[in-house]
């Protein structure tokens, strides 16, 4: 289981620490707008799939999650996995996507309050949220990693790490990668942070030894700071990510029959390579 390169992203965010506090509200001013080109909303349905008519969709993204959301600094437009898979969801389906700023706190529940169409952020599917929520099919697998400093000596996995009573476990708040440290860890040993920026800054300062977090975002990071940073171990949990959406709304169907076209079109695997892969880095 969010852009600029990271140690601006990094700086910024640490500036911006002092001032912030998790909030349960996400925001609800418009997100940076994405690079769809010219062409990423014009194309009609497919005959195979349905046609929305043109129908805007409003998607929440936290931009603070790379490389699944970010904004980025040069161009003052949102990037990343979820705005290409989106425009090119809408492009099958004849939508105009509309993208959100929200955080990350109070996401699930302000789309199931109906503030959102949609949610994009890198999200678990789980039952308890589930109850909440309506989930699209999976669109990709990922593994919880440790991220640590690059000259870490002291535990090369998750077994050592919480053998050593004196360490501590970096992660975001009211996430899949915080229940999993839980189970593991007790919670004085676990510093949780509003975003992932903020606990990379800190594993970056030695405010803590090492950060739980999904490896598809891990290896934005290591991507941007491979002399600092890297992923350890073996994975520490496998999760599926799906979009959300409101409880009984009418697009779960429709998207998923644009995951499936991507998936065998190859679009999917063309983003999974754009995105997930080791080398991936955000822009400067």
């Amino acid at each position: 289981m969010k852009r600029l390169s990271l140690l601006l992203l990094v700086s910024i965010m640490l500036a911006a620490l002092a001032a912030c506090g998790a909030s349960d509200t996400p925001t609800n001013t418009p997100a940076p707008a994405a690079n769809t080109g010219t062409d990423a909303t014009a194309a009609p349905a497919t005959s195979a799939l349905p046609d929305l008519g043109g129908r805007e969709v409003t998607i929440a993204v936290e931009n603070a999650y790379p490389p699944f959301n970010y904004v980025n600094q040069s161009t003052s437009q949102g990037e990343g996995w979820d705005y290409d898979a989106w425009n090119e969801i809408c492009r099958l389906l004849n939508c105009k996507p509309v993208y959100k700023e929200a955080s990350w706190e109070g996401m699930i529940q302000a789309v199931g309050n109906k503030q959102f169409d949609a949610a994009a952020d890198g999200i678990t599917i789980t039952e308890d949220r589930a109850k909440q929520v309506d989930f699209s099919d999976g669109y990709i697998r990922v593994d919880q990693r440790l991220l640590v400093r690059k000259d870490e000596s002291r535990f090369k996995n998750m077994d050592d790490f919480v053998a050593d009573s004196k360490l501590k476990l970096g992660t975001q708040t009211g996430t899949t990668n915080y229940e999993t440290a839980k189970t593991l860890l007790p919670e004085e040993r676990i510093q949780a942070f509003e975003q992932f920026p903020f606990a990379v800054g800190a594993l970056i300062n030695g405010d803590v030894d090492a950060v739980l977090m999904d490896e598809t975002a891990g290896q934005g990071y290591v991507g941007n700071n491979s002399e600092q940073l890297a992923l350890i171990g073996d994975p520490i949990k496998s999760d599926e990510l799906g979009f959300i959406f409101p409880k009984g709304s009418d697009l779960v169907e429709p998207v998923n029959q644009a995951l499936a076209a991507m998936r065998e079109s190859g679009k999917l695997d063309e983003l999974a390579q754009k995105y997930f892969s080791a080398n991936f880095k955000l822009p400067e």
